[in-house]
């Protein structure tokens, strides 16, 4: 790996304080090397001069406007070709990351069969609990499905293996594997199109790979039911639709619609749950 060159893309939209957040805890990563770039999705928030003053160190790409996820991280990679890059993560900017969270990511990428490497990440609010290790796609019935999601952290979640889909809020590729894959499919505004690259990998005979000792933390909380938001759950169903018509999955674009209010009360009573066991744990405490 001497010599090689990795950049990480950092997307940011009005997002300030998670931003500055998120650079810090890249700052603390002394090995090996890389560079960061900032990528401005049009924000009014002043963060680009906040980041100036700073993350001198940091390169910044500012956008006119909002392009969404899919659209930002593909212009902040077109920015860096022909520079020699060799290797590029994608992070989200509402995360921050363990010190030594980049080499194990790169090192899954020096293996030719791996298309992507994805980290463990657990919850910013409650450290110990997981948010992604590993993803299930099954194209039969549609389901789509974070592993371990808010379950506490142990051994189980520690070995790395082979996935069907890496999330968009950290993912690491070669650069001309991206290229190939022809980067992240714009169609989805928002969700989605990490399961879609992932899935257009997959096509290509590379495995999507989960390396749970590159770790980091995420900033969505495991106790306010964010993730159960309305507004949420139809984009998310909009993306899931769009995904299984792109890929010819028409058995889960058929039962996928069918199963979702059965599935989204599986999710509350999980979720009923699991705020009971925490506020008994806290009374406990």
């Amino acid at each position: 790996m001497s010599g090689e060159k990795t950049a990480v893309i950092v997307l940011n939209w009005n997002g300030a304080p998670d931003t500055l957040a998120c650079l810090a805890s890249l700052a603390k990563v002394e090995s090996p090397a890389f560079t960061t770039l900032l990528v401005d999705n049009g924000s009014s928030d002043g963060t680009v001069s906040l980041v100036r003053r700073a993350f001198p160190q940091v390169e910044i790409l500012e956008l006119p406007r909002n392009l969404g996820f899919a659209g930002g991280n593909n212009a902040g990679f077109t920015s860096l070709c022909g520079r020699g890059f060799d290797s590029v993560v994608f992070l989200n900017n509402d995360t921050v990351v363990d010190p030594g969270f980049l080499q194990p990511l790169l090192d899954e990428l020096q293996k030719p069969w791996v298309g992507i490497a994805a980290p463990k990440i657990l919850y910013m609010d409650d450290p110990g609990r997981i948010w992604y290790a590993g993803g299930v796609l099954e194209s039969a019935t549609g389901l789509i499905e974070h592993t371990g999601i808010r379950q506490p952290d142990g051994p189980r979640f520690d070995e790395p293996e082979p996935v069907w889909y890496a999330t968009g809020c950290c993912l690491a590729m070669r650069r001309r594997d991206f290229e190939a894959l022809s980067g992240f499919d714009e169609r989805f505004r928002m969700y989605g199109e990490d399961v879609d690259l992932s899935i257009k990998a997959r096509k290509r005979g590379l495995v999507i790979m989960y390396q749970p000792a590159s770790r980091i933390w995420h900033r969505v909380s495991a106790s306010s039911g964010g993730e159960m938001n309305l507004g949420r759950q139809l984009r998310k169903s909009g993306a899931a639709m769009t995904l299984f018509a792109k890929h010819g999955m028409f058995s889960g674009l058929v039962l996928y619609p069918l199963l979702l209010p059965f599935r989204t009360l599986l999710s509350l009573l999980r979720f009923q749950r699991f705020r009971r066991k925490s506020s008994k744990k806290r009374e406990e405490a």
